[in-house]
């Protein structure tokens, strides 16, 4: 079966075309496109949500239009267009629902729309084989971060989630109190790579906790005293900035890598998958192996590419869904809160 998969729930507008065995379970990425607006939106900070939108209209007709070109497909050949449907911003998820739905009417393809979290969730099986259920799935990204047990393809309970700010969130504010460029991850990972971590005292919100939930507001405000302590930003020196960008680094991934493998183990499930854009940071991939082997936790992690919001992973949860046999719903639309389970 072939799966035309479209993302467009924030600031990436990503098409995939994925071709997988219904009997195996398993398949091949045929190709697949990812338009960035990070350049547009940086200006401002953040994603600005009307800027989006305009931008995924004008990217995704061409970009639907390339890829079937480079794979050589004709919409005939193509069995199902799996589509973000939620969650994200409102009008961005318009754009790519209603497109997807333009596509399936006039070609008479089905259409399934996607949680974009379960395509995170799911992403290690496009290039490796999904782990044996149960297992523990850490969502990080810019606005989730999440505890995830997976008994099932669609099969979703909530183990714990954060109470205030998101992991990437937590990034992203702490790189403005740096004066680093949005978005803050990938620059406090650059910075931090040069600095001592043990430089700058920062908590480790709500780790010896008895639950699984997390809390990284209070650590942004402890960046925030920390840098007004030392002076302000302004006078820190090169080496300064990139010690206080390794103390923030392994603040949040200590959390994130003690939590995910206390969840593990009391859930029974040890195998571990870490999935979002945060999944991307080398720091936190390292510190999750080396930890968890000594607990005797498998970790499955996707490739880098795979991380940030892609279609390839929409495609391949469709794929999944289909090989479980998830029916379509008969009345489907946008939704820019869905609750994962």
């Amino acid at each position: 079966m072939i799966f035309l998969g479209i993302e467009t729930s924030c600031d990436e507008t990503a098409v995939a075309i994925y071709d997988g065995d219904r009997s195996s379970g398993r398949g091949k990425l045929l190709a697949e496109q990812v338009a960035s607006q990070i350049e547009t939106h940086a200006r401002f900070g953040g994603v600005v949500p009307e800027v989006a939108s305009r931008e995924h209209l004008t990217a995704l007709p061409p970009m639907i239009e390339s890829i079937m070109q480079e794979t050589g497909l004709t919409f005939s050949q193509i069995d199902q267009i799996a589509i973000t449907a939620g969650p994200g911003l409102m009008g961005a998820l318009l754009v790519g629902t209603s497109y997807a739905r333009a596509l399936g009417m006039v070609h008479n393809i089905p259409v399934m729309p996607i949680h974009h979290m379960e395509g995170h969730l799911l992403a290690p099986g496009i290039d490796n084989l999904l782990p044996t259920f149960p297992f523990i799935t850490l969502l990080v990204s810019g606005g989730h971060t999440m505890l995830v047990r997976v008994d099932g393809i669609g099969s979703y309970s909530i183990v714990g989630q954060t109470l205030d700010d998101a992991a990437g969130e937590c990034f992203d504010k702490s790189a403005r109190l740096l004066g680093l460029p949005y978005p803050g991850g990938p620059e406090i990972a650059h910075l931090a790579k040069g600095g001592d971590a043990k430089r700058f005292k920062l908590p480790r919100p709500m780790l010896n906790t008895d639950n699984l939930h997390f809390s990284f507001s209070g650590l942004k405000t402890a960046v925030m005293y920390a840098v007004k302590n030392a002076g302000g930003v302004e006078s820190f020196d090169a080496q300064a900035l990139s010690d206080m960008a390794a103390a923030i680094e392994a603040a949040i991934c200590e959390v994130l890598v003690k939590k995910s493998i206390r969840a593990c183990l009391k859930e029974d499930a040890p195998r571990l998958v870490i999935a979002g854009g945060v999944a991307a940071n080398q720091s936190l991939r390292q510190m999750l192996f080396d930890m968890a082997g000594k607990k005797q936790i498998e970790v499955h992690l996707p490739d880098p590419k795979h991380c940030t919001d892609n279609a390839a992973m929409i495609a391949y949860a469709g794929f999944q869904r289909a090989c479980a046999d998830q029916n379509i719903p008969d009345d489907w639309d946008a939704q820019p809160r869905w609750p994962l389970a």
